[in-house]
């Protein structure tokens, strides 16, 4: 006796792609008065903070105000939001790059208490240990990180000014490179004859 046919349809789970968030950017990044701290202990320039975010989000608006005539408003929506997105992704890689720095930093720092190492002494007259180095590097790298989060702030603080929606990234679906074309194709197919 013959089996009855069944119709399989099979579940197909859609993986996203997540985007940063600008509560990730602000995970990450030092905020103005951690920046100031770092800036003042490390003899760095003192960031503007208010002044850049002020800055991206005029960049914004001026960018909006320009584009109005030739986008619509459903248009309008998804260039800011791609534009904005590129603002906080930024941020939030800095974000990142800057706690490594840190994390190394300290790790350097803390060898370099141990009195019998001898990698982590001070280099030659005019030159600086390794460890005061890396702390140098994590000071830049968070000052910029910062610089960066106000304009990622900025610009988001302009696209809930123009679009009337607090703004959220795009998750777009992750491609799947191991399917090529023939092999969807395939897929599609076979599929007709169940």
């Amino acid at each position: 006796m013959a089996k009855p046919a069944t119709t399989r349809q099979s579940a197909r789970v859609v993986q996203l792609r997540k985007g940063a968030t600008l509560e990730m950017v602000r995970l990450t990044c030092p905020d103005s008065a951690q920046a100031l701290k770092i800036a003042e202990s490390f003899g760095t320039a003192i960031v503007d903070s208010d002044g850049i975010r002020d800055l991206h989000e005029r960049l914004i608006s001026e960018t909006s105000d320009a584009l109005s005539e030739g986008l619509g408003e459903r248009a309008m929506q998804i260039h800011l939001q791609r534009i904005v997105g590129a603002f906080v992704g930024s941020a939030h890689g800095a974000g990142q790059f800057y706690s490594k720095a840190v994390t190394e930093a300290r790790d350097a720092t803390a060898k370099a208490a141990n009195d019998a190492r001898d990698e982590d002494l001070d280099g030659p007259v005019g030159y600086s240990s390794a460890a005061q180095r890396k702390r140098e590097f994590a000071a830049d790298m968070g000052v910029q990180a910062h610089a960066l989060r106000m304009a990622a702030e900025g610009a988001v603080a302009a696209y809930s000014r123009i679009v009337g929606e607090t703004w959220k990234p795009f998750d777009r679906p992750v491609d799947n490179p191991g399917q090529s074309v023939d092999r969807k194709a395939a897929e599609a197919q076979m599929s007709a004859f169940d």
